[in-house]
C-alpha cells in the first residue's frame, strides 16, 4: 500500500474546532501538505492568528466564525466555503467539549451543551459535507475525532455524559459507513480515537478541579501533532482502502 497525500493537494478541507489543540494541529498539518483549509471556530481570531503564522506555506488557512452547536452557523459556513473556495473534499469533525459534572446531580444545561456540540453538531457538519461531495461526485473523506472513551467507560468520576457522547460518535461512524455502502458512495468515513491529548479539554481545561488537572498531568499523554499525523496517515491511503477505526494511545497508558 502506497501512502500519499498528493491527490488532496489544492483541495478544500474543513476542520471544526480549529482554534486550538487538536484542531489547530490538524489545520497546520494539512496546510503544510498543500491543502486549502477552512478552520471553523467560535474564537475565529485564534484561527486568523494561525493563518498569519502559516503564510508562505504550501497551502492556505481560512478562518470562518461558527458555533458548531448552532445549525444555522454550520449551514452558513459550508455555503461560504462553497461560494468562495470550492467544493469540500475533506471534513474533520474535531469540535467537542468536556465538562466536569455528575449524572446523579448534574446540570441539564451542561449535558445539553455536550450533546449539541459532540453529537448533533457533528451530524449537521457531516450532512452538509456529504451534500456537496455527493452533488459534485467527489469521493471525499470524513474523519470524526472520537476518543478512547467512545469505546470504554473510564472509572473517572465527573466524566458524566462525555463518554456517552463519544460512544454516539462511534455508532454514527459505523451508521454512516453502512449508509454509504447502501447508496454506493465511495466517500470514506474514519473514526479516529485518541487517548489523552494535551488540549483545552484535558490538562489545559481551567474548568476542571485542581485534583482532576493533577491526575491528568500525571498520566502518559499525546501531543496535538501526534493526532494531526494520524489524520495524515488515514488520508494517505489509496482510494480503495478505508481505515474505519484508528485508536491512538500514548505508550504506558491504560486505555
Amino acid at each position: 500500500m502506497v501512502l500519499s497525500m498528493d491527490r488532496w493537494v489544492g483541495k478544500v478541507a474543513v476542520v471544526t474546532g480549529a482554534s486550538s489543540g487538536i484542531g489547530a494541529g490538524i489545520a497546520e498539518f494539512l496546510v503544510d501538505q498543500g491543502l486549502i483549509v477552512v478552520g471553523l471556530a467560535r474564537r475565529c481570531e485564534l484561527v486568523e492568528e494561525l493563518a498569519k503564522k502559516l503564510t508562505g506555506k504550501k497551502g492556505q488557512l481560512h478562518a470562518v466564525k461558527a458555533d458548531i452547536s448552532n445549525e444555522e452557523d454550520v449551514v452558513k459556513a459550508f455555503k461560504w466555503v462553497e461560494d468562495n473556495l470550492g467544493h469540500v473534499h475533506i471534513l474533520i469533525n474535531n469540535a467537542g467539549v468536556a465538562k466536569e459534572n455528575f449524572l446523579c446531580d448534574g446540570d441539564t444545561a451542561t449535558w445539553r451543551t455536550t450533546l449539541y456540540l459532540n453529537v448533533l453538531g457533528l451530524c449537521v457538519a457531516t450532512r452538509e459535507a456529504v451534500k456537496t461531495m455527493t452533488a459534485n461526485s467527489i469521493n471525499g473523506h470524513i474523519i470524526h475525532i472520537n476518543s478512547v472513551l467512545g469505546h470504554k467507560i473510564p472509572n473517572f468520576p465527573g466524566v458524566n455524559i462525555y463518554a456517552a457522547s463519544k460512544h454516539a460518535v462511534t455508532a454514527l461512524a459505523e451508521t454512516l459507513r453502512q449508509e454509504f455502502n447502501h447508496l454506493g458512495s465511495k466517500i470514506k468515513i474514519t473514526s479516529l480515537s485518541p487517548g489523552l491529548v494535551v488540549s483545552e479539554g484535558t490538562t489545559l481545561n481551567t474548568g476542571f478541579s485542581e485534583e482532576r488537572q493533577a491526575m491528568l498531568k500525571s498520566m502518559p499523554i499525546l501531543q496535538p501533532q501526534d493526532i494531526a499525523e494520524a489524520v495524515g496517515y488515514v488520508l494517505s491511503t489509496p482510494p480503495h482502502v478505508q481505515i474505519h477505526e484508528l485508536t491512538i494511545a500514548p505508550v504506558g497508558s491504560r486505555a
